[in-house]
């Protein structure tokens, strides 16, 4: 048996048991009535004289009347109407004169224990259940109503207080049913007042949350566009400078040194294809072209050697520390801000010697790039070639961020510069 058999069980059990109580609102008054006017009868020469039984038959038609209107127009009464309580009165009296003719009258007075709750007033059900042990009380003495001797009284007394006592704990154990009923109530209805609050959370945070991916998917372009625009200046607007060099020398030495212009011809048709290799590689996001077959160092090694060739400084590398295999992010980005710091090198420094040195530091590496050119002050620089967003030392630092690094910059009008590198070392897979 599963829960949802159990649940409509219990419901089923419940609707049951509220039907079983209607009928007998609706049926038990006569059946009690019927029963008692019966016993009545039948002991009528033992307990009862000529006007009791006078008495009895004048009032049973009386309850019947009374019974047959509530029954009839008792439950469309709409809910402020005091009928309820007119009715619960005049049948107490009545089953009060009853029980006054013949005790065995009380068994249709126990109505009042069952109902009084259901037609009376919070405030009147105990007075309505306090009525009701007199009569049952009275009925039970002995003697019938009223008590004929001192025993009796003493009976109705002792029997009084059994009855009020128990009605009352009754009373007080359905005041902490009704109690519990209406905290339960208010319970579901906070509930559910959270339960409408949630959703509208709900509805706002979902709001949100196709904002943020809109933002997300936003800054991811932006991301990705300076990306782009990072490796095309780092890669083809290096080359085409390179190119544009070495076709510079080959038309000013064509006509005298035909021999020195075809290898300057062919430096640059190898800095056009290495332009385009990095191109279709940084669209697609993949490691630089030095890194397909070369560890990190030795793509600094030949990095650092063309450069010298090509511009005619003198270039040394160093390597010092335990070389270890690292991560291609990482190699990528130290080989980006080299080739950054030598193109920067080339273009305004002037210089007539570099070198750069690969550290490795535990875990960290570190990567400096010295010339001995003319240096400048930092201060004089603009916004975007200083800082963040520029392709120059801007893009060096940004690269370096992107991995946990930073990248510093030392010089002076003069005295050289060196560009410092501080990046984790990740290892390799």
């Amino acid at each position: 048996m599963n829960e949802g058999d159990t649940a409509e069980m219990g419901t089923a059990g419940a609707t049951t048991a509220a039907q079983w109580w209607e009928r007998f609102f609706q049926y038990g008054p006569y059946g009690l009535l019927g029963l008692a006017t019966a016993a009545s009868a039948v002991s009528a020469d033992l307990i009862m004289d000529r006007s009791d039984v006078y008495a009895a038959a004048a009032l049973v038609p009386v309850v019947l009347v009374l019974q047959l209107w509530w029954g009839r127009y008792g439950p469309a009464l709409p809910p402020p109407s005091r009928a309820p309580q007119f009715y619960f009165v005049a049948r107490t009296s009545l089953a009060l004169g009853l029980a006054w003719c013949s005790p065995f009258f009380s068994i249709f007075a126990v109505l009042g224990y069952f109902d009084a709750g259901r037609l009376l007033p919070q405030r009147a059900v105990r007075a309505g259940l306090l009525t009701t042990a007199v009569i049952m009380a009275g009925s039970q003495s002995g003697s019938g109503l009223p008590p004929a001797g001192l025993m009796n009284w003493v009976a109705f007394g002792i029997v009084f207080a059994l009855h009020a006592t128990i009605t009352l704990v009754f009373a007080q154990i359905g005041d902490r049913e009704a109690e519990q009923t209406r905290a339960q109530v208010d319970t579901i209805a906070e509930l559910e007042s959270a339960n409408a609050r949630l959703e509208q959370a709900l509805a706002e945070n979902a709001g949100l949350h196709a904002q943020l991916l809109l933002q997300a998917r936003e800054a991811g372009v932006a991301d990705e566009r300076r990306r782009l625009a990072a490796e095309i200046h780092d890669t083809l607007a290096q080359g085409l400078t390179g190119i544009i060099a070495q076709l510079q020398v080959v038309t000013s030495i064509a006509d005298t040194d035909p021999a020195v212009a075809r290898q300057h011809l062919d430096r640059a048709a190898a800095l056009a294809r290495h332009s385009l290799n990095e191109a279709r590689r940084s669209v697609h996001d993949l490691v630089p072209v030095a890194l397909e077959h070369d560890d990190l160092v030795g793509a600094l090694k030949k990095t650092v050697t063309g450069w010298g060739e090509r511009h005619g400084v003198r270039a040394e590398f160093t390597v010092t520390g335990t070389v270890e295999p690292i991560h291609d992010e990482i190699a990528a980005t130290l080989l980006r801000i080299a080739e950054e710091a030598l193109a920067n090198a080339g273009r305004h420094a002037g210089a007539a010697r570099v070198g750069i040195t690969l550290s490795f530091m535990g875990d960290e590496l570190a990567l400096d790039v010295r010339d001995d050119g003319r240096g400048f002050d930092p201060a004089a620089l603009g916004p975007r070639r200083r800082g963040a967003g520029g392709f120059g030392l801007g893009g060096m630092r940004a690269r370096a961020e992107r991995i946990a690094g930073t990248v510093e910059v030392e010089t002076e009008p003069g005295r050289g510069t060196t560009v410092c590198a501080r990046v984790p070392l990740v290892r390799h897979g």
